[in-house]
């Protein structure tokens, strides 16, 4: 890091919100420097010390990179009649300025501060224009302190202006009093940084504050992997090595917490195996098993002859069921049934709430398009949706009737902070079918449930063998593992489809089977080149992207980026995501404009990936889109995701990242014409058959795995299965017993 000091000559640019500042710092004797980065309040004629990084920029040449920086007062008459004239300060302008240094000399800023009531005094300031300038005065000094007080702890520029939008004049207060608020309410502000702003100010060790954040800490860290609880155990473990301290003082941490309710603590056997959950997804398990308990313990409408539609109710009262045995309602449907599909359509229908799943080829898109057909026939009303934007654009074009995103449907409104979906105000339909169901994570299943009409039905399609919700819970698998949920399981893959090695080999994988491969020189859609190392493993992905795939299928260069997916198990390494992104950016995509963070190249042209839910922005984790522009001056990114353009501010740009190669896990929801997946033994940890299956699955027109026999082996022996910490199916049963539900199914 190295360090400047002068005086800022002139500011060329900064933005209103998120104040990404350009400007030129003349040090005193020496050179004129660009300077970037946060850098507010600052004014023109203010000297100011800031550390940082030099860049060489690919069009302005040598710029400084602000990491930090601190305001020095002026203190030559010059100066501080220059930075109070700048109109930094309302109700200062350079007139006022001078008649202030007039009369207070170099004392004024100190007058400004400790003796304000003395301004009133000089010629033209009354006691309104006084009262006025004191506050800005005030508000002024108050964000630079808060800025030099974050900066002092360690805290970015960049960071400490985030903290600062969230808790204002009352930021020192609030980190004094709880740091680790940051962490929960302000976004890039882990635990972790917070614990270390938390050091600087004396809380360290045992102090109670500290090891009741570590444990949040920690049951959101496992959210995010997907758990819905930690057992006592387990939970005391990690707790302990992250924070240092004796698991005594973790048991008393979550005693206070379970009292404040900001956990639950559900016993067990034994008090080790105690389930510990935090407060929100307990209550959202609790809510699901109770909604879906209520539901499958109803009738349904269609067939109940006493029971109009509600939907219908003032326009054809009085209307007796759908009769779902006849045979109108079933014959010529544009698409021919086997007796499985017919009798899961049937059940479809007849069942409040009905689980559909099956493996690729298994005709699955058929029986939703035939359920469709029979609806609109028997005029029910429905309504369409999945996870997320691919997934909905899929089955939109495969029904050919509009599907929606579930937040879409469900109304998000990101001023409410909420959806306007709900109990209170519930979807008007009469079915709700979701695709892609296995994506559907526990707090958003239960969002849905609050907002389906207590006569509707809810139909669930997915592949339970794929990988399950990026967020927590295993709904689907844990409603089929119930065997109180109807379910109809498709398994007959149908005669088109096994020409299809993608279909077939799927299969196989779930077998365990030896996956089968083309002939030489014949075209088939999935292929396996064999190579031992990482390097040329890289090498052979190379060769592929430049010259095999774009002429076996006739795709240029801009077509190559839309669409050839890597998928790979890993991060790190030669073959994780991280290297093969900046591998491939160099590759596809090596000019254009770019933008550094954080070590981190992003250029216009590049295929990027959303990493978080953005409900203002309306993108979501794992949207992919590409870099339409990147302003030169502020650092500004517009992005398009699917024809719509999103922009991202200078700061907001870790929310996205390269995805010429992304996570399997990450790919969940998504269909892309070509796949091509290393695998390599250094992978071990993440080779299973899920993730194979997963990864397979993703290609439409063409698979070619690239990698070692040893590593694909090894994928398809392990039957790992991701196992979560669910409690959903022991809820759902107990639900169901309370409420007199049904009999076991299965």
């Amino acid at each position: 890091m190295a360090s400047l000091q002068g005086t800022i000559s002139r500011i060329t640019y900064q933005h209103p919100e998120t104040h990404y500042t350009v400007a030129r710092l003349d040090e005193e004797g020496g050179p004129s420097t660009t300077v970037v980065g946060t850098i507010f309040p600052v004014s023109e004629g203010e000297e100011i010390r800031v550390t940082g990084t030099w860049r060489r920029h690919p069009r302005y040449g040598l710029q400084f990179r602000v990491d930090h920086w601190e305001k020095i007062d002026p203190s030559t008459l010059e100066g501080i009649e220059k930075y109070l004239g700048s109109g930094l300060i309302k109700g200062i302008g350079p007139s006022y300025a001078k008649r202030l240094v007039e009369a207070f000399g170099t004392d004024t800023l100190r007058v400004l501060s400790e003796e304000p009531l003395r301004i009133r005094d000089v010629e033209g300031i009354g006691e309104v224009r006084a009262r006025r300038i004191m506050e800005a005065w005030q508000d002024q000094r108050g964000m630079q302190d808060v800025m030099v007080f974050l900066q002092g702890h360690g805290v970015g520029a960049a960071l400490a202006l985030r903290i600062y939008r969230v808790f204002g004049a009352g930021t020192i207060a609030q980190v004094r009093e709880n740091p680790y608020a940051l962490a929960q309410q302000v976004h890039g502000i882990g635990f972790l940084l917070a614990d270390r702003l938390a050091h600087h100010i004396g809380i360290r060790g045992e102090f109670p504050l500290r090891v009741q954040a570590g444990i949040l800490h920690v049951l959101r860290a496992s959210a995010e992997r997907g758990h819905c609880y930690l057992p006592l155990a387990a939970l005391a473990r990690n707790a302990c090595e992250l924070l240092g301290v004796h698991e005594e003082h973790i048991d008393i941490a979550i005693e206070k917490l379970a009292r404040d309710r900001d956990v639950i603590v559900q016993d067990g056997p034994d008090r080790r195996a105690a389930r510990v959950y935090l407060r929100e997804l307990y209550e959202a398990e609790q809510r699901v098993a109770e909604t879906l308990a209520r539901l499958l313990s109803t009738s349904s409408f269609l067939q109940d002859e006493r029971f109009a539609r509600p939907s219908d109710r003032n326009k054809i009262a009085g209307r007796g069921a759908v009769d779902l045995t006849s045979e109108s309602l079933f014959s010529d449907l544009p698409l021919q049934l086997d007796d499985d599909q017919l009798d899961a359509a049937r059940r479809a229908l007849s069942e409040k709430i009905f689980v559909i799943t099956g493996g690729p080829g298994t005709g699955k898109t058929t029986l939703l398009t035939s359920i469709l057909s029979v609806l609109r026939r028997a005029k029910i009303g429905f309504a369409l949706a999945a996870p997320t934007g691919r997934a909905a654009k899929r089955m939109t074009e495969s029904t050919g009737e509009d599907a929606l995103t579930l937040h879409r449907l469900l109304e998000y409104n990101p001023r409410e902070g909420g959806f306007m979906r709900h109990s209170d105000n519930p979807l008007q339909t009469d079915v709700v079918i979701i695709d892609e169901a296995s994506m559907v994570d526990l707090v958003l299943m239960d969002h849905l449930l609050q907002a389906i009409e207590p006569h509707a039905h809810l139909i669930l399609v997915g592949d339970v063998d794929q990988l399950p919700s990026v967020g927590p819970g295993s709904v689907l698998k844990d409603l089929i593992a119930s065997h109180r949920v109807p379910v109809a399981v498709l398994r007959h893959i149908f005669r088109q489809d096994r020409e299809s090695l993608i279909v077939v080999n799927a299969h196989r994988i779930l077998q365990g089977q030896n996956l089968q491969f083309a002939e030489a020189r014949e075209r088939r859609d999935f292929d396996f080149m064999v190579r031992e190392s990482e390097e040329d493993i890289l090498d052979t992905i190379k060769e592929l992207l430049r010259e095999r795939i774009p002429a076996r299928l006739g795709l240029h260069p801009e077509q190559i980026i839309q669409s050839v997916q890597l998928l790979t198990p890993m991060h790190r390494g030669l073959l994780g995501t991280i290297q093969l992104n900046r591998e491939l950016q160099a590759l596809l995509n090596p000019s254009g404009y770019a933008l550094e963070r954080g070590g981190t190249v992003l250029r216009v042209g590049d295929k990027v990936m959303q990493l978080r839910n953005n409900y203002d922005k309306g993108v979501f984790n794992g949207d992919l889109g590409r870099i339409l522009t990147i302003d030169p001056e502020d650092g500004k990114i517009q992005v398009d995701f699917d024809e719509r353009r999103v922009t991202y501010e200078s700061d907001e740009s870790d929310e996205i990242t390269l995805a010429y190669a992304t996570s399997i896990h990450k790919s969940q929801g998504s269909e892309y014409p070509v796949v091509i997946l290393p695998l390599h033994t250094s992978h071990y940890m993440m080779l299973y058959r899920s993730i194979l299956y997963t990864a397979v699955t993703r290609g439409k027109r063409l698979v070619i795995v690239v990698g070692s026999r040893k590593a694909l082996a090894m994928a398809l022996r392990n039957v790992r299965v991701e196992e979560r910490n669910s409690g959903l199916k022991e809820q759902l049963i107990a639900a169901l017993d309370t409420h007199g539900g049904r009999l076991n199914l299965h």
